[in-house]
């Protein structure tokens, strides 16, 4: 459930950042890069905080 929220949270911020960069005039081609990349940094964060601790 940690996952999901975590993930809920960074979408929110990454619509933030992608709408701020389409105002500030930014190519839609490099929102769309950058949107991409924060997407995957936001996986691998999410995962690694809310992975489970092995039990040994």
């Amino acid at each position: 459930m940690s996952f999901a929220l975590y993930m809920i949270g960074f979408v929110i911020f990454l619509g933030g950042v992608i709408w701020g960069a389409s105002v500030a005039g930014v190519p839609t081609l490099y929102i769309g890069i950058g949107a991409m990349i924060l997407l995957g940094i936001g996986i691998f964060s999410a995962v690694g905080r809310t992975r489970g601790k092995d039990p040994s």
